[in-house]
């Protein structure tokens, strides 16, 4: 196990350029599951997440060429379907959340596909039944295997129909859409999830052969076609991680551009730091944040205290709320902080207390910081990293902190965020990877 030892309290100054989107990544790198022509994939993070899917797709038997940095292409034109039912795959999928981006397209090319509980973020209980309604209402049939705890799900053809998605789930959406191309007839998907990243797929998929329309929007028709062919596709630069850079550029700054951000796609995120007070210039696709020593957080129009909450897109995502906590701590004001989709994800901010942040943690769900205007850094400590987002908020808190700190078990970092201390120790940051 390896850990970070972190020097606080130098600052970052130069540019940096995001990763690509690691959640669109697992959905498009699946999506060549529907074809058994070669589809080329760039600006692909290699980070652990995305890596290990990578694996577990060359051990169902699809071909995967490294053509450079960031740069595959994959063949699947040779599926060893006995390998889905087998327990090493089985395994695997359970030790990986991005395997369950496998179903949809499997489902609806081969007829079949094993479904084990996909591991992933200690965030408390992220189900799947979205997924499993949609499929069954295609067609599917789902057979439980209690002793290995295992779904088999098959069908001999899937059907089109009008579905009502009992939630607005990013990955739920894209399973169904990956099923549902090949599927005889027309499928409408109504309180589909609307993402940047599902729009991505979709137009990866359109450029395959796929007849999908309603393309960034809750509401999306399928007409099913026989088949699918090669293409080629570009992923998004990762919100998640211009987003975390913003609020490290906050924190540490001393002049920090954030290249080529894709700012259409940012949604509601530059403007819920501008609700922290942080300045944020727009330069072409790029974000420039300046160095700021002070920063207040806005009121409501009635004078209520700011309240920050995750929504579906075009809401802020529930990923950075942990980033915007650290952020607040240094603010002047208060703010509110509800994170309404998960109810473990903001139990880290007892590291943060313990650190001399003012936090008041009201229930699983909302938490209320009480920025202090930088009178006082926080203070150096030990820590572990409890999942991607807690961890990078973390990095960021030890980061501006007052002394050395060490952040343990930071492959929960490393499955979201490619090579993060050597781009941040070349803008100034002082990062070290030990071995635990």
């Amino acid at each position: 196990m390896e850990s970070f030892i972190i020097e606080g309290g130098h600052g970052l100054h130069g540019e940096i350029t995001p990763q690509g989107a690691k959640n669109e990544a697992l959905e498009v790198i699946c999506a060549c599951l529907l074809t058994t022509e070669p589809v080329r994939i760039t600006n692909i993070p290699e980070i652990l997440d995305v890596c290990n899917l990578i694996k577990l797709l060359q051990d169902m038997g699809v071909d995967v060429v490294r053509n450079a940095k960031n740069d595959y292409t994959f063949t699947a034109a040779h599926i060893d379907l006995n390998y889905l039912a087998s327990d090493e795959f089985v395994r695997k999928s359970a030790s990986l959340r991005g395997s369950v981006m496998t179903i949809g397209p499997l489902l609806g090319k081969y007829g079949q596909a094993t479904v084990a509980q996909p591991g992933g973020d200690k965030i408390g209980r992220r189900r799947l039944d979205t997924h499993f309604i949609g499929f069954k209402q295609l067609g599917a049939d789902f057979a439980h295997d209690s002793h290995r705890n295992v779904f088999t799900i098959k069908a001999d053809r899937l059907h089109g129909r009008y579905m009502l998605l009992d939630e607005a789930s990013v990955t739920g959406t894209a399973n169904i859409i990956m099923a549902a191309v090949l599927a005889e007839g027309t499928t409408t998907i109504y309180n589909a999830a609307c993402e940047p990243y599902i729009q991505q797929l979709c137009r990866m998929l359109n450029s395959m052969g796929a007849r999908i329309s309603g393309v960034a929007s809750n509401l999306l028709t399928i007409e099913g076609v026989d088949s699918l062919h090669g293409t080629s596709h570009t992923i998004l630069p990762d919100m998640i991680e211009v987003g975390s850079f913003i609020g490290m550029a906050a924190m540490v700054g001393k002049g920090v551009r954030i290249k080529n951000v894709s700012l259409p796609n940012l949604g509601m995120i530059p403007d819920a730091f501008r609700r922290l007070g942080i300045k944020i210039e727009e330069d072409g696709d790029d974000l420039f944040i300046p160095e700021q020593s002070h920063y207040e957080v806005d009121s409501f129009i009635d004078g209520s205290i700011m309240t920050l909450a995750d929504a579906p897109w075009p809401g802020l995502t529930p990923d950075l709320l942990s980033v915007l906590i650290v952020v607040a701590t240094m603010a002047k004001g208060n703010v509110l902080i509800h994170q309404k989709m998960f109810e473990s994800r903001l139990f880290f901010v007892d590291k943060l207390i313990d650190m001399g942040a003012q936090i008041i943690l009201c229930d699983p769900h909302r938490a209320v910081v009480n920025g202090n205007d930088h009178a006082r850094r926080l203070r150096a400590g030990r820590m572990t990293s409890p999942d991607i987002r807690a961890g990078i908020a973390l990095l960021i808190a030890a980061m501006s902190a007052n002394g050395t700190s060490r952040i343990d078990n930071i492959a929960q970092i490393d499955r979201g965020y490619e090579d993060i201390e050597n781009r941040l120790n070349r803008l100034g940051a002082h990062i070290q990877r030990i071995e635990s």
